[in-house]
């Protein structure tokens, strides 16, 4: 049993119809979830086929994407798929991951290629991020950091193989319920941007977290943290919050991490 979730923000029905369609269209799709976070509702949503759920406030994303996973739980659902809205996937893409995890049970989490609308790659498989990763580099000029956020990015791989990843992008992820009802679910204490890459380190210390590259998706990736301050804002402060938690300079399980992904995929 499969079910998914998208969580809007003044998002429109017609932004979202396509993809909703095709999350319906999967093979044992037990229910799509939209949960709203904005300020007013939004019409259409149910006769689409989605669950609607509106919150009359803005939660955050993964305290959005929680509503829907405590529902999954609750069906009993073996695979639960987080996905933006700003995604274009078809069925059958969906279909072949849960294959792949039907086919390995020691997998947790797995994400395809994630594309932009020009066919160019989206670099979303990461090493575990220290503070210059996720905050300083920002304020550097992309020359001095070229280097270093290629690694981080795992760009050597090609990313034309599959590849156990501590931290994949949250626009898609295809999750194990029992590996959530196992590691937990999204932590609350973020309300953007880093909830991701602590909910795959937190299942890929238990499970492997899969990057599979044999099937693509289109992401429509706005950056918004880089065009508006108040979200650059959001950006650093919940980063704090994430070092906070796993620590700064002193984080022993993401060095054992990186180098042993670094050991594998990049070094030669």
């Amino acid at each position: 049993m499969l079910t998914s979730s998208i969580v809007i923000y003044r998002h429109t029905v017609a932004e979202t119809k396509s993809l909703i369609h095709e999350l319906l269209k999967c093979k044992d799709m037990q229910a799509v979830y939209v949960v709203d976070n904005s300020p007013m509702p939004t019409d259409g949503f149910s006769e689409l086929g989605a669950k609607y759920i509106f919150n009359n406030k803005n939660l955050g994303y993964g305290a959005g994407h929680n509503i829907a996973i405590r529902q999954a739980i609750e069906l009993d659902a073996d695979y639960h798929l987080v996905i933006n809205p700003d995604i274009e996937c078809r069925a059958a893409v969906i279909e072949q991951l849960v294959e792949f995890m039907n086919q390995h049970a020691e997998v947790g989490h797995v994400m395809p290629k994630v594309v932009y609308p020009d066919g160019s790659t989206q670099y979303l498989c990461k090493l575990l991020p220290t503070p210059f990763d996720l905050i300083f580099r920002r304020f550097l000029p992309a020359r001095w950091t070229e280097n270093r956020r290629a690694r981080f990015e795992l760009r050597a791989t090609g990313y034309d193989r599959i590849m156990d990843v501590p931290y994949l992008s949250g626009c898609f992820m295809l999750l194990r319920v029992e590996a959530m009802k196992k590691v937990g679910l999204f932590d609350e204490r973020f309300f953007m941007y880093p909830e991701d890459i602590d909910l795959t380190r937190r299942i890929h210390a238990q499970y492997r977290t899969v990057f599979y590259p044999h099937v693509t998706i289109t992401h429509h990736h706005a950056q918004a943290s880089y065009k508006s301050p108040r979200l650059l804002w959001i950006h650093i402060t919940n980063m704090i919050k994430y070092f906070n938690k796993w620590g700064w300079i002193w984080d022993d399980e993401r060095k054992v991490i990186n180098k042993k992904t670094s050991e594998k995929y990049i070094v030669k």
